[in-house]
């Protein structure tokens, strides 16, 4: 199943920076791991916005759910969430 996926990081302005770049480097680090395993398929910044648009394919809506559950910025996420099926126009069977 794919899923288009808006998130939207919003560190509190008092955070502890040395807090703040574990988070991130944590978050890096298993955004890399499941990009790898096929599970985190696209992922692309929005310019101006410490936010992103990804693409993930997995088998359920759960383990989406679950995936983004273990985010290290989830506590800090704003999520939109679509759910993607192929369009009958398209000239692509797959689009990895």
């Amino acid at each position: 199943m794919l899923f288009h996926v808006k998130m939207t990081v919003n560190l509190p302005l008092d955070m502890n920076p040395e807090t703040a770049d574990r988070l991130k480097a944590d978050e890096k680090a298993l955004a890399q791991r499941l990009q790898e395993q096929g599970k985190w398929r696209h992922l692309w910044r929005i310019a101006g916005h410490y936010a992103n648009y990804s693409v993930f394919d997995v088998d359920s809506v759960q383990e989406l759910h679950d995936l983004l559950m273990q985010l290290p910025l989830f506590a800090y996420m704003t999520i939109e969430i679509d759910a993607m099926c192929r369009h009958p126009s398209s000239i692509r069977e797959d689009d990895r």
